[in-house]
Order: structure tokens, then C-alpha cells, then sequence
């Protein structure tokens, strides 16, 4: 086994990248030093009816917000397709929101998928204890 170059715990190379002296971290304290500065510009700005600023300032301190979950209920069918019928009914009728609608359809496409998967592998084996048997 090769000896390593270093001693475990022993760096490299002692000096390094001094600290705070990388390019973005200098870029970062210019900023922060002229923050209030910068705040207070575009504060004048937007009160004096530019938007941009004003978008600037508000997706600072109101960010857009996320969607929320909402409990909702859509009977369930005797088969995956009718199911599916339910979620477009409710969809429809705006029972529930069609971003809801369309998450339901897609969980119900998937779970197709997961039975469609399940029924073939339970078929084939089957069928490898349908050739055992013959051989």
C-alpha cells in the first residue's frame, strides 16, 4: 500500500485561500455596506411610481406565495375509470380546483400503471410454473 502524501489531519497546503478575500465575499460586504443606501434608492424610487423598484422591494419582503393544500372529497368509483369520471365530474362542476383535478387524474393514471405492472408480473410467474412443470 502507498505511503500518503500528507499526515491524516495535515492540510495540503497550510496557508490556503485566505479567508474573505475571494471574490464574492468581497462582493457580498461591498453590498452589505451599501445596503441601507441601496434600500432607501429604491424606496424613493417606487414611491415615485417606478415599478421595477417597487417589484424589487415587494418580492424582497412579500415572496409570492405557495399553493396550499386543501382536503377534498370525490366519491370513489367501483373501477379506476370510473373514479377518473368522479374527478372529472367534481372537476367540472368545480367542486374541486382543476390543478386538484388534474393532480387526482394523474395519481390514478399512475396507480393503473402500478396494477397493469403487478397483473403482468403475477402473470409471468405463472407462466415460469406453467414451463417448470412441463420440463
Amino acid at each position: 500500500m502507498p505511503t500518503p502524501k500528507f499526515k491524516p489531519g495535515q492540510s495540503g497546503n497550510p496557508a490556503g485561500r485566505p479567508k474573505d478575500k475571494t471574490p464574492a465575499t468581497l462582493l457580498r460586504k461591498a453590498i452589505a455596506d451599501d445596503m441601507p443606501d441601496v434600500v432607501r434608492k429604491l424606496v424613493e424610487l417606487a414611491k415615485e411610481g417606478d415599478v421595477q423598484a417597487a417589484k424589487v422591494l415587494l418580492d424582497r419582503i412579500c415572496p409570492p406565495l405557495r399553493p396550499q393544500a386543501i382536503p377534498v372529497t370525490v366519491e370513489k368509483g367501483a373501477t379506476l375509470p370510473e373514479s377518473g369520471g368522479n374527478v372529472v365530474a367534481a372537476t367540472l362542476s368545480g367542486e374541486i380546483p382543476p390543478d386538484i383535478g388534474a393532480m387526482l387524474i394523474r395519481a390514478l393514471a399512475e396507480q393503473g400503471k402500478l396494477i397493469e405492472l403487478q397483473e403482468m408480473a403475477d402473470r409471468l410467474q405463472r407462466l415460469e410454473k406453467l414451463l417448470e412443470a412441463r420440463t
